[in-house]
Formats: structure tokens, C-alpha cells, sequence
């Protein structure tokens, strides 16, 4: 699903009196919210869906595919996502 039809889902839900505009403006703010409490608490857990959580990947060694040179990459912060149960569920 694209960003596009996930807008036309939530104007579908929210209703025939709510523009795409919107819709938009509702799913910006929930993923900034996300992000928000993500930068601040390291974890944000939404019940029936899922928890997203500020995990550290460790400094590894790699290959670059075109030289078959080795490098060294750097450790660094990433955010994982966990299904809840009720989400692991739908599949």
C-alpha cells in the first residue's frame, strides 16, 4: 500500500465530509508522533498493532560488491518494528 492509498483509506474512514488534505494531515501527525516519542522514550507501543523501538546496529565488517574491497562500517541506531499479537493476527 502506498502513502497515496493509505490517505484514501483514512479519508474512507474518517468519512465523505473529510478531504484528502485532511487525511494527509492526520497521517503526518501520527507518524510525527511516532517519530517524536521514538526520539524520546526509545519505544513507542501501540496496543493491537505494534511497538517501535530504537535498536543499535554494532560496527561490522563489509564488502563493496563492485571492488571486492573490504570496509568498515560503522555501528549505528536503527528503528525496529515489532507486530503485536492482535496485528500478527490479520496475516
Amino acid at each position: 500500500m502506498s502513502k497515496a492509498e493509505l490517505v484514501t483509506s483514512i479519508q474512507k474512514t474518517l468519512g465523505k465530509d473529510t478531504t484528502a488534505a485532511q487525511a494527509e494531515r492526520t497521517l503526518k501527525a501520527v507518524i510525527d508522533g511516532i517519530k517524536a516519542g521514538v526520539k524520546k522514550t526509545k519505544s513507542v507501543q501501540l496496543v493491537g498493532f505494534g511497538t517501535f523501538k530504537v535498536a543499535t546496529r554494532k560496527a561490522r565488517i563489509g564488502v563493496n560488491p563492485k571492488t571486492g574491497e573490504k570496509i568498515k562500517i560503522k555501528a549505528s541506531k536503527t528503528v525496529k518494528f515489532v507486530a503485536g499479537k492482535a496485528f500478527k493476527g490479520v496475516l
